[in-house]
């Protein structure tokens, strides 16, 4: 099932601040950071090192 990154991040971060009640400002940042990681050089070492 292929499942659209934006999608993904919806889900989780709904998750995140129904179930942990983090600041708004905090979840914002973690996802974005997260967004710009994926389309980043760092992708194809992180996705080699959680594959392994």
């Amino acid at each position: 099932m292929d499942v659209p990154l934006w999608l993904a991040l919806i889900v989780v971060g709904g998750l995140g601040i129904k179930l942990i009640r983090p600041p708004w400002w905090l979840v914002a940042v973690i996802l974005l950071g997260g967004y710009l990681l994926a389309d980043s050089l760092l992708a194809p070492l992180i996705d080699s090192t959680i594959t392994q």
